[in-house]
């Protein structure tokens, strides 16, 4: 039976969709989980997905709050992920000062919208109480409410959000990088046998640093991620061509790193996102990933 794989369906995710193209289904099918990490980690608890490709705090925060759904299992996008902080078009917001004591607006409770949030409260020392959360699914409700005032601001990804800025449905106010690398592998124990899992992140190992390559990010990842998401070429590629040049992918997928894991916790403990740490054996299938 073929792995389920959720999946988000953004630029990041171009090496998979090349090597899903070539395997055809036959040891793997994709599940798309347009919101979000939230919606991945809800979807391996209910048997509808057996890995999930998704944010590091997300992924990290909800094994240590107990979640025996999955374990770590490999590595994807090393370079930290520039999260935008967005405004409505015509809100009263102009920087993330003025943010303080809002209602910030998130895709599912433990997405990484939410996490990264309560990172950037601890950056600006705001207490618990200065921040409050308001659920909006996907990107589109997330856009919505931020121009009906129902809530200051979101925070997205900067490169996927910036075709909405363009478009002056949104302003952008800030921005907040993840201190540690952005995009694990995660899979259910159980569900997701060592074998299975380990030809998985072998294949996609294969696309991850053919797609990495300096040939491969001259032109044709370019002309894929173009193809692949409709975005209008004129409008974009100077857009992607500026995100290539920020991404890095590991070289590969089964490997984690114990410092990434160790500096994600440590620091969401310290904003309030998990109430304690835990030791590395507790986060990580070892009889697939390998740690380094």
């Amino acid at each position: 039976m073929p792995l389920r794989i959720g999946y988000v369906r953004e630029h990041f995710s171009s090496p998979l969709l090349q090597f899903a193209e070539v395997d055809g289904g036959k040891t793997f099918e994709l599940v798309e989980c347009p919101s979000g990490t939230g919606q991945l980690i809800g979807r391996l608890e209910k048997d509808e997905i057996d890995v999930a490709i998704a944010l590091t705090d997300p992924l990290i925060a909800g094994i240590v709050k107990g979640s025996t759904a999955y374990k770590l299992v490999g590595s994807y996008v090393t370079s930290p992920l520039n999260w935008a902080v967005i405004t409505g078009k015509s809100s009263k917001y102009n920087n993330i000062d003025d943010l303080k004591g809002t209602t910030i607006g998130i895709s599912r409770p433990g997405s990484g919208s939410q996490t990264m949030a309560l990172v950037m409260a601890l950056q600006q020392n705001w207490e618990p109480k200065d921040v409050d959360f308001k659920v909006n699914n996907d990107i589109r409700g997330l856009v919505d409410s931020v121009n009906d005032g129902s809530t200051s601001a979101f925070m997205w990804e900067w490169f996927t959000t910036k075709p909405y800025q363009d478009a002056g449905e949104v302003r952008f106010i800030g921005s907040v990088p993840t201190p540690w690398a952005s995009w694990m592998i995660a899979a259910h124990p159980e569900r997701a046998s060592a074998d299975a899992l380990k030809a998985f992140l072998s294949g996609l190992s294969t696309y991850v640093r053919d797609f990495d390559s300096p040939d491969k990010r001259k032109e044709a990842d370019v002309e894929f991620i173009h193809k692949a998401f409709g975005y209008p070429k004129d409008d974009i590629i100077a857009c992607i061509q500026a995100w290539l040049k920020t991404v890095s992918y590991t070289d590969d997928c089964a490997k984690v790193a114990a410092s990434v894991v160790t500096t994600t916790m440590k620091t969401l403990k310290e904003a309030g996102v998990i109430p304690d740490t835990k030791e590395l054996g507790v986060l990580v299938n070892e009889e697939v990933a390998k740690i380094h």
